[in-house]
């Protein structure tokens, strides 16, 4: 069993910055493939970015403007959010493997 948990969303205005935190938990020994998705009212939930120990991948709406990374500690991934916009308002998830944290709530308005 691998447990997820996401922090960080909030308000935030247009152009503005937010960073989320998924803490990994569990039989889990590395970040290697976690992934962040996310799923707006009414839509169906889309990828992100992922992560992995070669590089890491981004979807063109977040491209230039999200960046995942890992902690130190090997248990954290970070999706660090910058020049948002209303479109990426969201519950954001964290993903690895079959594994989903419950999300994080993003909005973005003025």
């Amino acid at each position: 069993q691998v447990q997820l948990v996401e922090s960080g969303g909030g308000l935030v205005q247009p152009g503005g910055s937010l960073r989320l935190s998924c803490t990994a938990s569990g039989n889990i020994f590395s970040l290697n493939g976690m992934g962040w998705y996310r799923q707006a009212p009414g839509k169906d939930r889309e990828w992100v970015a992922s992560i992995s120990s070669l590089r890491t991948i981004y979807s063109d709406s977040v491209k230039d403007r999200f960046t995942v990374s890992a902690g130190d500690d090997d248990t954290t991934v970070y999706l660090h959010m910058n020049m948002m916009r209303p479109e990426d308002t969201a519950t954001y998830y964290c993903n690895y493997q079959i594994y989903w944290g419950r999300g994080t709530q993003v909005t973005v308005s003025s």
